[in-house]
């Protein structure tokens, strides 16, 4: 292999397959891209319906573990990252949300200037080609194909959910990631024809047919390869063989919000208290590397089911059986989706400008690893605050890349964290005692009757909260003064020439939903900025914001005051 290039990635995941597709687009440039993982060519990877199993493989996901966390008592929560072509596109639950807008506006307030929600807009739909095509919000010829599953039709409890939150005061929304994302309606996937919508699927198989690309997998990337304050290249293990690969250009860090930081500390880049515990040399003291990490956090709020239309009964070894046949013959059924149909977006109080809680219905009560959760039919909603002021970090205990890093988030570690989840139990259970459930709703299976109090929904969720495998903004973009920002708006590591990060690490706060859309769209953006390309024509469209934010927390007063 030779070893010098124009550009050297590191990570194939939702980030790096779309930077490994634009850099070689033009043909005047040579690119590398490492990648720790394999193939995605499996089953379990493509199958949409099959997505907790890739998840929950040590052959297709880094299984990090957090380190106790004293907000949800002393508990360790699972942090699976993809380590696969695709990265965590290729394991994760394949839900399409960019955000609310004013997340974007957010980050620009954080300081990172050109990244509100008019100049990412653009990007966004350069990588879509949703279903319905383009319109001024979505984009209708990109490589990403978006789509709402089996538009709701497979199942009456999809639509029942919609018309609960409606009948309990919300509005109803036909496209959150277009003009309204408050609301209640049908929710999008990254599904192209039934199968799984990767980053590896939609950028990199196209870009690897290009003779100006050298993908290598199965690669532990050890360190970024430093002259004084200049990235040259990286040093790199393969087969128990260690390497180096120069770069002339640019040396891109996509290794996601955990691998990122880790590698610039490795590299002697980052806190020096941190680097000078783990024996590491300090190349370049910047201490907000691997701070700032956020993520969200999600829980199962389940119900039995009166009628017989739910999922559970296609746990079974046949059913699933059949499901796969269906699916691996046409690409169609209950295969075909991840079964997140109908979703919502609310504020859990009064004085929010935009929502900070999420809605996935599932037709199903079911946990994540795909067991049932008790014997019969049920439903639930994985729900949970979007918008949490905890933060917490990601470091490296030792110089020995194969040393996996700390990571606490410092869960549910402020007051107004603690109440939004009181106020999030309250409020899906409202929802969900609505008329439109009452031909469904069966009993409360959890959180249960019983839990009522502050004290007691505390207690609940400190004990059955998980992780929505949402970690970011560990190496966040920032202005000039802020001494926390690893990066300036453009990417570029602060201090060190020809060095950038390009993936959700960079996000200066977590947006109001799941990663991997604006993850793609960031990197889209990254791409042009790297090539010295003007950024595309920002996009000025209105967004609703809700009549009197400040005052009220719903749109109006629910039909009933709950029906149980």
């Amino acid at each position: 292999m030779k070893q010098e290039f124009d550009y050297i990635i590191v990570g194939a995941g939702s980030a790096g397959c779309v930077l490994a597709d634009r850099l070689t687009e033009s043909g005047a440039h040579q690119v590398l891209l490492l990648e720790a993982g394999g193939s995605d060519k499996s089953i379990f990877i493509q199958m949409p319906t099959a997505l907790s199993y890739p998840m929950n493989s040590d052959k297709y996901a880094w299984q990090f573990e957090t380190q106790p966390e004293f907000g949800l008592d002393g508990r360790q929560l699972h942090c699976p990252r993809g380590k696969v072509l695709g990265g965590s596109s290729s394991i994760n639950g394949m839900v399409y949300v960019r955000g609310h807008a004013c997340d974007f506006d957010e980050w620009e307030a954080h300081g990172a200037s050109g990244w509100s929600y008019r100049d990412c807009l653009p990007y966004f739909r350069r990588a879509e080609q949703w279903k319905d095509g383009e319109d001024a919000y979505r984009g209708g010829d990109g490589p990403v194909a978006t789509c709402n599953g089996n538009d709701m039709a497979l199942n009456p409890l999809y639509q029942a959910f919609i018309d609960a939150g409606q009948q309990a005061g919300y509005p109803a929304t036909d496209d959150y990631n277009g003009y309204q994302q408050e609301g209640f309606g049908p929710m999008h996937m990254t599904v192209d024809n039934g199968v799984r919508a990767s980053t590896s699927n939609a950028y990199l198989r196209r870009a690897m047919k290009r003779s100006n690309l050298t993908v290598l997998t199965g690669v532990l990337s050890r360190k970024v390869l430093l002259d004084g304050k200049q990235a040259t290249g990286i040093e790199f293990e393969r087969g128990g063989q260690v390497q180096t690969a120069t770069a002339r250009k640019e040396v891109i860090l996509s290794a996601g919000s955990v691998g990122s930081p880790q590698l610039l500390q490795l590299s002697g880049i980052g806190p020096k208290t941190v680097l000078e515990a783990a024996g590491i040399e300090v190349k370049h003291d910047l201490p907000g590397v691997g701070e700032n990490l956020q993520d969200h956090l999600e829980v199962y709020f389940q119900y039995e089911c009166k009628e017989p239309v739910t999922l559970n009964s296609k746990l079974g070894l046949i059913s699933k059986g059949l499901i796969g046949t269906r699916w691996i013959l046409f690409k169609d059924g209950l295969g075909a989706t991840n079964h997140f149909e109908s979703c919502a977006f609310i504020r859990s109080r009064a004085g929010l400008k935009w929502p900070n809680v999420q809605y996935h219905f599932l037709p199903a009560a079911m946990r994540y690893d795909g067991q049932a959760a008790f014997d019969g039919h049920g439903f639930q909603v994985h729900v949970g605050p979007n918008k949490p002021e905890s933060r917490g970090r990601v470091w490296v205990t030792s110089a020995d890349p194969k040393a996996k890093p700390g990571i606490e988030f410092n869960y549910i570690s402020t007051e107004q964290d603690k109440q939004d989840w009181r106020d999030t139990i309250r409020l899906t259970r409202e929802i969900l005692t609505q008329p439109a459930m009452s031909a469904y709703r069966g009993q409360e299976i959890q959180p249960g009757k019983a839990i009522q109090s502050d004290e007691a929904i505390d207690a609940w969720v400190r004990e059955n909260v998980e992780s929505a495998y949402h970690p970011s903004c560990t190496c966040k973009m920032g202005s000039d003064d802020d001494v926390m920002a690893v990066l300036n708006s453009d990417c570029q590591v602060r201090g060190i020439d020809s060095l950038r990060v390009v993936d959700s690490s960079v996000f200066p706060t977590i947006p109001n939903g799941n990663l991997n859309a604006p993850t793609i769209m960031v990197a889209e953006k990254a791409a042009d900025k790297i090539l010295g390309k003007p950024a595309l024509p920002a996009a000025h469209v209105p967004v609703w914001i809700a009549d009197n934010w400040q005052n009220k927390q719903r749109s109006k007063e629910p039909e009933t005051a709950g029906a149980n």
